[in-house]
């Protein structure tokens, strides 16, 4: 490329390529660093399939790249942090076929924010084939062989850790210089969010986006409600593109949201926008119960999960959203049991129903003793949270080994012995020992007896 005016004809010629960033605060992210002849990153226009055509609306003939894209050097800490034996051996790889590899993607907006990035994404002017073939020869093993279609190859280096490294389109870059073709780094100053070219163009391309644009206002802004109208407009007679997008898909992104700044705030904005529908919410989800979960319990850090329960009123409306969203079991169960036990609890200790939910538990304890931690943290209630935090978990005096030895038979009815047990073991503030809880044992055999016996009548 002899000047820049080479650069800047090519890329308004290929403005159809040009509109596959997502944002303009993507396309900071999708900026380009170089760092010397060890490494470099510059901002790219994405490209799976060069022949492939897309629409351009008026606006997107009209967009325009600045003529010089040098904007900042970079030379940070966080910037040095990312710089790992596993990203120095596959840039060695690389290096070793005579292809270029940068960095690219959020990790470039994350690092001219000041924040060291927790995923890195690849560029390179490899093709899909090109990296099939070298990673093979390297012996590097290939997984999620599906992004071959979309241009992306993920490698595992030193069975350690994964990198997406996707087909890109670009220019030599400067050693440490990030290029920022589309005023994206303005907008990154502002902390604004916007889209490149058509707003409308660019969602009907991915609907996907809708979720995204919420993802990154959650982690670009400075204030919960500075949208653009226009923005939220063309999200809003969008958003029923969200129907065949698969619900894996949409929960991945609405976690990362409801995990991100303005989570609450930001799920309204969705819901008003009516994304609601098509994530398996309700018709009329709870914004009220949501309104008060935020009021006393936002500086709690809660689940996303938490978020989602404050809408649904029932079980049966977790069940819907579950079909939708498809949740891990961990994420399901976790659901259920916010929705089974957020409501107040009539005892005699205040502690004592939330003790009782993890020694009766079927599930792995450290497990139950975090969904009743999320619980409390949904009732807004610290000075529970403070008591479970110091809470030692006392150890129940009682097996079945306990009753074999006493002579009673072994069967269904072990279960049931032990559970009624333990819960004379819990009135007592666990002060019973065995042998106060075996001299309940006669009775409560007894009780059974009689009740079977009466189901027998």
């Amino acid at each position: 490329m002899k000047n820049f005016k080479d650069l800047r004809e090519i890329y308004n010629n290929l403005a159809t390529l040009i509109c596959n960033f997502f944002f303009v605060m993507l396309s900071a992210c999708k900026r380009i660093l170089g760092v010397g002849q060890f490494f470099q990153l510059r901002g790219t226009c994405s490209v799976t399939d060069p022949s492939r055509r897309r629409f351009r609306s008026k606006m997107d003939l009209n967009l325009k790249c600045r003529e010089n894209p040098i904007v900042i050097k970079v030379d940070s800490p966080e910037f040095k942090s990312i710089f790992t034996e596993e990203v120095i051996d596959l840039k060695k790889i690389f290096d070793k076929y005579k292809h270029e590899i940068r960095i690219a993607g959020g990790a470039v907006r994350d690092l001219l924010m000041g924040l060291t990035p927790k995923d890195l994404d690849f560029a390179t002017t490899a093709t899909p084939e090109e990296m099939k073939e070298m990673f093979t020869a390297e012996e590097v093993r290939m997984i999620n062989v599906n992004g071959e279609r979309h241009g992306t190859i993920t490698a595992r280096i030193n069975d350690k850790e994964n990198f997406e490294v996707s087909l890109h389109l670009f220019v030599t870059g400067f050693d440490g210089s990030v290029y920022d073709y589309f005023y994206g780094y303005e907008d990154l100053q502002k902390r604004r969010v916007a889209f490149v070219g058509d707003p409308d163009v660019r969602v009907k391309e991915d609907y996907l986006r809708i979720m995204r644009y919420f993802r990154f206002y959650g982690r670009i802004a400075l204030k919960p409600d500075n949208h653009e109208e226009e923005t939220l407009r063309v999200l809003k007679n969008n958003v029923h593109g969200l129907e065949n997008i698969s619900g894996e898909r949409i929960w991945g992104e609405l976690k990362k949201i409801l995990q991100g700044n303005f989570a609450g705030n930001l799920l309204k904005t969705m819901l008003n926008v009516g994304v609601g529908e098509y994530m398996g919410f309700p018709l009329s989800p709870n914004v009220q119960e949501l309104d008060m979960l935020l009021k006393r319990a936002h500086h709690l850090n809660l689940s996303p999960l938490s978020y989602l329960a404050a809408l649904v009123k029932d079980l049966d409306e977790v069940t819907v959203l579950h079909s939708r969203m498809k949740f891990s079991k961990l994420e399901r169960d976790l659901l259920y049991f916010l929705v089974e036990h957020r409501d107040d609890k009539v005892s005699d200790r205040p502690m004592k129903p939330y003790e009782s939910l993890i020694l009766n538990t079927s599930m792995k304890q450290k497990v139950a003793i975090e969904y009743v931690r999320e619980v409390l943290k949904y009732r807004g209630d610290e000075e529970l949270l403070k008591r479970l935090d110091n809470w030692e978990i006392p150890r129940f005096p009682v097996s079945g080994k306990t009753l074999k030895e006493c002579g009673v038979p072994v069967g269904k009815m072990y279960g049931r012995i032990i559970n009624k047990l333990r819960d004379a073991w819990i009135d007592s503030e666990y002060k019973m020992t065995e042998k106060d809880l075996m001299s309940y044992l006669p009775n409560i055999i007894e009780e059974f007896e009689e009740k079977k016996i009466e189901r027998n009548k």
